[in-house]
């Protein structure tokens, strides 16, 4: 055992923004598991799931309620755990900024338009429900990825600004707001790297004139986000970059559960081993790890449950995987080599599992990035996740992904199969292949059941409309592309025209069938060329 790590807080981030918004019951069981494991924060990452005095700020959302957030505050707190709200006061509020109600308070896409007095209101109701509901008096605000502020109806105001001087502008009457409520704040620190380095968060080479760092208030703190390096001399250039502006920087790493339906555990401890190494040299006070929910929340909070194991046992000074694989399967009951198989669903940070799923029969958008050996590597891996399935506690995760392989199984074989069966005219294969896709329409309404227990037994149902639309979407255009099939076969529908139309490579770069798997995490992507507007 090597030398632990004292963190002041060390915590988890739920994602409840992306229509999933986790039950407080099972909030609860999240409290116990991670309090046990030795973390003392949690942090809930809420755009506009919370209550506050604006009826429709989270309206049909599965919002919590104020007494929702008073019983979770009160759990964790028996258990010795803070937990701290993390909002967005200025973008990625992309759920409200369509609504009528908050229209005039839109800049652009999803930001708020700075200097606006209702704006102001907004933020200052969303402290004020806070501070009711929870105890902790830390907050993080958020402010991330404003890329177009100032661009929008701001520009139409006022014309061109200095934007940084507009977000310490903004920062500023933010900051005035949570003082008055008694909070300290964080803030995303990446907004202050792209103005100052033209677009790249990832820029150590950070100059920050002195006269914007004087501006920054006293009661604000920089949290540095960082999902993607293993390279512990990356985070260590970033944490001394971001020095350079204001000292207690906390860090956030990833626990990867935003890449489509699977996890991706083995990623997430390399960059977990890299950047905890470098928190530890420049002293890091305040750690935690973000659990996102990217495109709808597909992938279960739970299945990272390696990841958080392992940063646990890593904060001890356990740097042994031979040891934290033996205490690993002592607390729950299961091997964590087991527990990692539902990374393989995902391959690597690719997630073919998710776009092959959503890849259409007809159009094949994603056809280039799907591998001859795709069938069998996902039949092989649904049955390796099947043996998994009767355990009590955990064995639903793997049902999910069980499920989601057979499926992803056969639709990679049929690819292989119904165009050229279609220009040759092979009436026998075309048979062939409508009996598969038959039974492919099976194992998706085997998957869709699954994946419903999986949500429903984590999360609140609203949110889970949306997985309505797009899994039920693909079953039933599954089973419009069957009757066109079987209609062709039957000599009742000349063409299919979908299948003479020439396929081109996803990516643009001319090369069709690649031999490899892609990174594409969005359905609409993976779908289809229409438009297809939400």
């Amino acid at each position: 055992m090597e030398n632990s790590i004292k963190f002041t807080r060390f915590g988890a981030m739920i994602d409840c923004s992306r229509n999933a918004v986790m039950q407080p019951e099972v909030v609860k069981k999240w409290i116990d598991i991670t309090a046990k494991l030795g973390y003392n924060t949690l942090l809930l990452y809420m755009e506009d799931t919370y209550e506050i005095s604006n009826q429709y700020f989270g309206h049909g959302r599965g919002r919590y309620t104020a007494a929702e957030l008073k019983e979770i505050d009160s759990y964790a707190a028996a258990r010795g755990m803070e937990v701290i709200p993390c909002i967005q006061t200025l973008a990625h509020l992309n759920a409200i900024v369509d609504m009528p109600i908050f229209r005039g308070m839109v800049d652009t896409n999803d930001i708020l338009l700075i200097g606006d007095e209702n704006v102001y209101a907004l933020i200052e109701d969303m402290f004020k429900s806070l501070a009711a509901a929870l105890t902790a008096r830390h907050i993080n605000i958020g402010m991330d990825e404003a890329h177009m502020v100032g661009r929008g109806k701001y520009y139409d105001l006022h014309g061109e600004v200095d934007r940084t001087k507009l977000i310490i502008e903004h920062l500023t009457r933010v900051a005035e707001i949570a003082k008055k409520y008694g909070f300290e704040v964080t803030m995303w620190s990446d907004m202050f790297f792209r103005l100052a380095t033209k677009g790249n968060y990832y820029n150590a080479n950070i100059t920050v004139p002195d006269e914007i760092k004087a501006l920054i208030p006293e009661n604000v703190k920089l949290c540095y986000w960082d999902y993607y390096s293993t390279d512990k001399n990356h985070y260590n250039a970033m944490l001394r970059a971001h020095r350079k502006i204001k000292e207690g920087t906390w860090f956030a790493g990833g626990f990867w559960t935003w890449h489509g339906f699977s996890p991706n555990n083995v990623f997430s401890i390399k960059t977990t081993k890299a950047a905890l190494s470098q928190c530890e040299k420049h002293g890091v006070e305040n750690v935690f790890f973000t659990i996102w929910g990217d495109d709808t929340a597909e992938c279960s909070k739970f299945a990272i449950v390696p990841s958080m194991f392992y940063a646990a046992e890593y904060a001890r000074g356990n740097r042994s995987m031979k040891s934290i694989k033996e205490k690993f399967k002592a607390e729950f009951g299961i091997s964590m080599d087991a527990f990692l198989a539902l990374d393989l669903a995902g391959k690597d940070i690719e997630n073919p599992a998710k776009y092959i799923f959503y890849n259409d029969l007809f159009n094949g958008k994603m056809d280039g990035y799907i591998k001859e050996t795709s069938a069998k590597e996902f039949a092989a891996l649904a049955r390796r996740l099947s043996r998994y399935t009767k355990n009590e506690e955990w064995g639903y995760l793997f049902n999910t992904l069980a499920a989601l392989c057979r499926v992803v199984s056969i639709k990679s074989d049929i690819r292989f199969r119904l165009r050229p069966a279609y220009e040759h005219r092979d009436m026998a294969e075309i048979k062939a292949i409508i009996k598969d896709a038959k039974l492919l329409l099976r194992r998706m309404k085997e998957f869709y059941a699954a994946f419903e227990t999986q949500w429903m037994r984590e999360n609140k149902p609203q949110g889970f409309d949306v997985q309505d639309i797009r899994v039920g979407g693909m079953i039933v255009r599954t089973e419009h592309c069957i009757k066109r099939l079987e209609a062709f076969a039957e000599g009742k529908l000349d063409r299919i025209l979908e299948l003479e139309e020439k396929q081109l490579d996803y990516s643009g770069d001319g090369e069709y069938m690649k031999g490899e798997y892609g990174q594409l995490n969005s359905f609409k992507k993976a779908f289809t060329n229409n438009t297809l507007t939400w």
